[in-house]
C-alpha cells in the first residue's frame, strides 16, 4: 500500500471514529437502514391503494418482515462474537437471543397474515428491549438505540397496516 492510500486509509477511520463518538449516525448507515424502511412503506401503500390484491401485498410484506426481524437478530451474534470485555453469561445470552427472532419469523409465515403481522411486531418490540439491554453492556455508539427503534417503530406499525387493509 502506498503512502497517499494509508493516509486515506487513516483519514477514513478517523472520521469514522469521529462520528461514532459524537453519536452522529455515520450517513452510511443512515441511509442503508432508511432504505430498508422502503419495501414496509411501498408495500403498505399498495395494500391500501390496490385492494383488489392486498392479499399479495400483505404476505409480500409479512415475508419481508420475517427476513428483516431475522437479520437484526443476527445483530446479536455479530455482537457477541465481536464485543469485548463482556461476561461468558451475558455473551451466550446474545448467542441464544440471536436465533429467537428468526424462529418466530418462520412462525409468523405460517399463520394468517394479520396473526403473522402481530407476531412479527411483537418481534420487533421485544427485540427493541433486547437491544437497549446489549446497548448497556456493550459499548455500541450513542446513535444504536435510537436509529434501531426509529427502524423498528415504522416496521412493526407498517406490518400492521398492511395486515388490516384487507380488513376495512
Amino acid at each position: 500500500m502506498n503512502k497517499l492510500a494509508l493516509n486515506a486509509a487513516v483519514v477514513d477511520e478517523l472520521e469514522w471514529a469521529r462520528q461514532m463518538s459524537r453519536g452522529r449516525t455515520p450517513r452510511i448507515v443512515a441511509c442503508l437502514a432508511y432504505a430498508g424502511l422502503i419495501p414496509f412503506l411501498a408495500l403498505l401503500a399498495a395494500s391500501w391503494l390496490d385492494t383488489q390484491r392486498s392479499g399479495v401485498w400483505q404476505q409480500l410484506s409479512l415475508q419481508y418482515g420475517a427476513v428483516i426481524l431475522s437479520f437484526v437478530g443476527a445483530l446479536h451474534w455479530g455482537f457477541a462474537m465481536s464485543v469485548q470485555f463482556v461476561s461468558d453469561r451475558k455473551r451466550n445470552v446474545c448467542f441464544a437471543w440471536s436465533v429467537i427472532p428468526a424462529l418466530l419469523a418462520w412462525l409468523a409465515l405460517a399463520l394468517d397474515p394479520l396473526a403473522g403481522s402481530a407476531l412479527l411486531a411483537t418481534g420487533f418490540g421485544v427485540h427493541s428491549f433486547q437491544d437497549w439491554r446489549l446497548f448497556r453492556h456493550a459499548g455500541l455508539p450513542m446513535w444504536y438505540l435510537p436509529l434501531r427503534l426509529q427502524l423498528s417503530v415504522v416496521a412493526a406499525a407498517s406490518l400492521l397496516a398492511t395486515s388490516f387493509a384487507s380488513h376495512v
